[in-house]
């Protein structure tokens, strides 16, 4: 986003430039006055001033190839995720849920029509893939995500699926019509399947974290490679130890 784009959307074009340098900074692991520059279509002054501005502050250091974020940022992040008692109430669970089924779980709220993950837990055998605390995701292709969309209200569901479906891998649910079909089955059951849907080799099993009202307020899901996720185990064993970890997490936060 350049500089003119932020004005013309009636925000502020400094507050969008520097947030728009700290998100060039995360997408490219670092980056030089002149890179950044030429990424925001501002001069190299305007960008060096930012930039050196969001280095006194703790935001930004130097390093060999420029600038990269600083770890300010890791305080900000826990202090976010902390006011969510979603988190303080899912953690231990999660992490007997992960240790019984020994592969990776993550806990999920929804944000802007994306999927945040607040928390993740995984075993020494848990596949590490892209995804890590704080990482957005979307929803209809991920069970934490459609386990989600399977239980929030019609209103909801059409703001987050309004601008159409991503196709992220060649088994990625991308018609509307199919997906509502998926939904309507994860609502009768329970539980979210996600078949090589966000990652090709990947397997998970989602379930909504719902209150004493029924509103669904987070979901939770485990994940792990196809060539341990499958058979019974992943289609009838996974799913109740889910199920059950995401009950007793909606009633730790229905009743802190």
């Amino acid at each position: 986003m350049t500089t003119n784009d932020a004005v013309n959307g009636g925000g502020i074009g400094a507050t969008e430039t520097s947030f728009g340098i700290i998100e060039f900074l995360r997408e490219s692991a670092g980056a030089g006055v002149s890179e950044v520059a030429a990424e925001l279509g501002v001069s190299k002054s305007t960008a060096h001033n930012h930039l050196t501005t969001l280095e006194s502050l703790g935001y930004v250091v130097r390093t060999d190839d420029g600038f990269a974020l600083g770890l300010q940022f890791l305080d900000l992040g826990d202090h976010a995720r902390k006011r969510h008692s979603l988190y303080h109430a899912s953690v231990s669970e999660m992490n007997d849920l992960v240790e019984t089924i020994g592969e990776r779980g993550q806990v999920m709220v929804e944000e802007n029509g994306h999927g945040v993950y607040i928390y993740q837990v995984k075993t020494e055998q848990g596949v590490q893939t892209d995804s890590h605390i704080g990482t957005t995701v979307d929803l209809h292709a991920t069970a934490v995500g459609k386990s989600y969309l399977a239980f929030c209200d019609e209103a909801t569901r059409d703001r987050i699926l309004g601008d159409g479906l991503s196709e992220l891998t060649s088994h990625t649910i991308s018609d509307r019509e199919a997906l509502e079909a998926d939904l309507a089955e994860i609502a009768e059951r329970g539980y979210a399947f996600n078949d090589e849907e966000r990652i090709t080799g990947m397997r998970a099993v989602g379930a909504p974290i719902l209150t004493d009202d029924e509103a669904v307020i987070g979901a939770i899901s485990v994940s792990g490679p196809t060539t341990r996720m499958n058979g019974e185990w992943y289609r009838q064993e996974v799913p109740e130890m889910v199920m059950q970890a995401a009950r007793i997490i909606g009633i730790r936060a229905t009743y802190p």
